[in-house]
């Protein structure tokens, strides 16, 4: 018997019911437990239906009968829930009630459920526990209430919903048991019964009115202590698992779909609250955690994220434009991205300024009173608070002026909220020289130009983005200058102290003697770059590209990691569509330059079988990469079928199509950075660095690619490091033992002598070449190279790594080297 005979079911119940043979009706009710394998549809519920108008003898004596037969049905069945909520429907209003323990069991496992699902009608079980006067625990409400907010909710789950009001919020985040805890007084009641209105994508003037009473009533001061404490825990690991065996994406890394509103009724209370650090440090992070990716899923809520931005927006005051200036550094959500962008702009029109002068004067100092650095003193304890790199570092003197290493016990308990504030700091400090290294890194495509006293006060002298720009080249009238020795001076040492216009010094169009005498003179000063300028990849025209005329194919012919190929196209400004195992289209990898007016495109396709090289849900796990091309800005796009096929441009009504550009036309600077772009796209997610893959993956139908790549000709990138590495080794502790011989890093070893590919950091050791496997989480614990001239190059780190690992390989005590060894 199947689900596709319920229809009858209703009608033969009825016909038992009237025929008054309880025997004959227990027989049939098992049948149809039994063949009710948690389809949901109109018979099972019929069946129910006709069960309620039964007398009360008649249900005390089918009860009995059912009960009876319940645990022959099979132990946590489908069948054995199946005659449970027939016996809770039959039993309804009998003095007794049976399989109540029973009946608590299977809805204590539902409390671990991501929802009651909808064939089992765990309602009846939830509705029969109401009627006997116990509560449903608080698990249970919040897997009702899931199911509660799905596309399709059933009337009966809405009903029962209506009489469950406790808890306020679901349990199982942490932000929000914290937040009933608070809220145990009818005040602090009201006030989350009032966040989980928050239903719109704005509040209205009234929902403001409601919120700002509710402060008013419990404090302004406790509201915002107690709501930066929720935020803070927002995003952290549920307090107890759900099931997610078959869920996709894990639930349990998402946000709580019933608790998503009142987060976004938190943003906006506490956007009407009195400007304070707290608070819009409290919704920066809970605007970092909303767009946090969850796989399969993407951002965890962007409709939270933007809430926090629209009250970021309107709370005022410098933190709160600082978050925003930094988010808009990071972020790149696009919903969220552009309404970061309009605050901004909001914010500049206002002040009369640029959208790149509100982001930079919104660049706060932290407290720092000098370029990177600032003193607090706490009784007799002196806070050293110094940007060492690319981090914030507290240090700690007693009062002799003897450096301790840990926070000492008197500030501790004399100074606890000052100490609160300075490690806040710190983190902030962190959070703020990534975003502003990025901003500045843009500024090359961004073609930014300051007044040289502007510049001065908000990038040289800034107590933070100082720390950053003072290792950097600029030109300052077109001149190249440095900082050093606590001043700005040319190539020569020669100082500079005023000027007109100020760019950032790009290496296109340089003189290859000017570019190698920066380097000199970066190490000379001993000065490491947030990111690299001196040493920047140069990509130049080809001949292959000039045959081809609008289209590079350099970079394609690729196997990418398809995931980590979006991340990284996200974080360089690109627009990438994840491709899908489905009849679909999807335009390319995209990157606008509006300064220029000019889109550039790199073509990409989905590889492989849906099941054996996609995700559960039927995402690509790999791309295959094709050509780089550009466009006018307001060019029509281009699209592709997402499982391959020709790129073809579909133009709106009216428009015609639209030819890519010459490559010869493209700005030499343009083309280097996208081109740079892409190598660093191939050159971190290629299944060829991925020592893993040495078997050619799936079928072994990669092995050509991945022995093509990990230990082919070196891309522009690893020219690069290897021309560093020329420089870098005679340095070396290790220098003895190493030389640069084409592709590779040659090491001599005691065991062997061992070639490491400059590209993918492979391996290949004597004899007869045979690969050796290190991954770079065991090669990264080796001792560090000591000064490099830029920050950012990963592979650099692991094949120095790697290297002085090797050179020292008969003190390797690692098992899964030893083996190969």
């Amino acid at each position: 018997m199947t689900m596709g005979g319920t229809g009858r079911w209703g009608q033969r119940i009825r016909e038992r019911v009237a025929e008054g043979d309880m025997g004959e009706l227990t027989t049939e009710l098992l049948k149809i437990a039994v063949a009710n394998r948690n389809h949901w549809g109109g018979g099972w519920d019929e069946v129910l239906d006709a069960l309620r108008p039964l007398s009360a003898e008649q249900r005390t004596r089918l009860s009995g009968a059912l009960v009876e037969r319940y645990h022959s049905a099979g132990r946590k069945s489908a069948a054995q829930i199946n005659v449970l909520t027939l016996v809770c429907v039959v039993s309804r209003g009998l003095p007794e009630d049976p399989l109540a323990a029973e009946r608590s069991l299977y809805l204590d496992a539902l409390g671990r459920q991501y929802d009651c699902g909808y064939g089992l009608r765990m309602d009846v079980l939830a509705e029969a526990e109401l009627a006997a006067g116990r509560r449903l625990t608080p698990a249970v409400v919040a897997a009702f209430r899931r199911a509660g907010v799905e596309g399709y909710r059933p009337a009966y789950v809405v009903e029962l919903m209506k009489k469950i009001t406790e808890p306020v919020l679901n349990v199982g985040e942490e932000w929000a048991e914290r937040a009933m805890r608070n809220g145990s007084g009818p005040e602090w009641q009201a006030l989350l019964t009032h966040l989980t209105t928050a239903t719109a994508s704005k509040p209205s003037a009234r929902w403001d009115k409601r919120a700002r009473a509710l402060i008013e009533d419990l404090g302004a001061d406790r509201v915002r202590a107690a709501a930066v404490s929720w935020l803070a825990l927002v995003g952290r690991p549920r307090t107890f698992p759900l099931d997610a065996r078959f869920s996709s994406p894990d639930v349990n890394d998402a946000y709580d779909p019933c608790n998503a509103n009142a987060l976004r009724g938190l943003a906006w209370l506490v956007s009407l609250l009195p400007p304070h650090p707290d608070t819009a440090r409290g919704l920066g992070t809970l605007v970092e955690a909303s767009l946090k990716k969850v796989f399969g899923l993407g951002p965890r809520s962007p409709k939270v994220a933007n809430a926090g931005v629209f009250a970021l927006s309107r709370l005022g005051g410098e933190s709160a434009l600082a978050e925003l200036a930094r988010l808009a550094a990071r972020v790149t959500y696009k919903s969220t991205a552009k309404l970061l962008d309009g605050a901004l702009r909001a914010r500049a029109t206002v002040l009369g300024l640029s959208r790149e002068e509100i982001e930079e004067l919104a660049v706060p100092a932290y407290g720092l009173t000098e370029v990177g650095r600032a003193r607090h003193t706490l009784g007799e304890i002196t806070a050293l608070l110094d940007i060492q790199g690319s981090r914030a570092v507290l240090g700690w003197r007693n009062a002799s002026g003897k450096a301790v290493k840990s926070v000492p016990a008197a500030v501790r308990r004399d100074h606890a909220e000052e100490l609160k504030e300075l490690k806040a700091a710190v983190k902030d400090i962190d959070k703020m020289l990534s975003a502003q290294t990025e901003r500045l890194d843009r500024q090359f495509l961004g073609r930014r130009t300051w007044a040289y006293d502007t510049w001065r006060e908000r990038c040289l002298d800034h107590p933070l983005v100082g720390t950053l720009a003072r290792r950097l080249l600029w030109t300052v009238d077109g001149a190249p200058v440095g900082f050093a020795n606590g001043e700005l001076s040319t190539l020569t040492d020669d100082p500079v102290t005023s000027g007109r216009e100020v760019t950032l010094w790009h290496p296109v169009g340089r003189e290859p003697a000017e570019v190698v005498a920066w380097r000199d003179w970066l190490e000379r000063h001993e000065i490491t770059q947030p990111f690299k300028q001196a040493h920047r990849e140069i990509y130049l025209l080809t001949d292959a590209e000039r045959a081809t005329g609008t289209y590079s194919n350099r970079f394609a012919a690729h196997v990418v990691r398809q995931h980590q190929f979006n991340s990284l196209a996200a974080v360089r400004g690109w627009r990438n569509k994840l491709r899908l195992c489905v009849d679909d289209e999807a335009p390319p990898a995209t990157r606008e330059l509006p300064r220029w007016g000019l889109r550039a495109e790199y073509w990409i396709t989905g590889d492989g079988e849906y099941g054996t090289d996609t995700t559960e849900s039927g995402t690509y796990l790999r791309l295959r990469t094709d050509q780089v091309r550009f466009y006018p800005l307001d060019a029509p796009g281009n699209s592709a079928h997402c499982w391959g096929g020709e790129y073809s441009m579909r133009p709106r009504d009216g428009e015609d199509p639209v030819e890519p550009l010459p490559l010869t036309a493209i700005p030499p600077l343009v083309l280097s950075e996208v081109l740079r772009d892409v190598d660093l796209f191939v050159g971190v997610s290629s299944i060829g660095n991925d020592p893993a893959w040495q078997d050619g993956g799936p079928g072994g139908r990669f092995q050509e690619y991945w022995t093509s790549y990990g230990f082919g000709d070196l891309t522009e990138t690893a020219q690069t490091r290897r021309a560093l590495l020329d420089r870098l080794i005679p340095r070396l502790a290790i220098a003895d033992c190493c030389t640069l011989e084409g592709r590779f890093l040659q090491v001599k070893g005691e065991r062997h002598t061992y070639r490491i590919h400059l590209g993918s950091g492979n391996i290949l050791m004597s004899p007869n070449d045979q690969y050796l496997c290190i991954v770079a989480k065991s090669a990264a614990g080796g001792p560090r190279a000591g000064y490099l001239p830029f920050e950012g190059d990963g592979m650099l780190a692991v094949i120095l790594s790697k290297a002085m690992l090797l050179a020292r390989d008969t003190e390797i005590d690692d098992p899964a080297i030893l083996s190969q060894l």
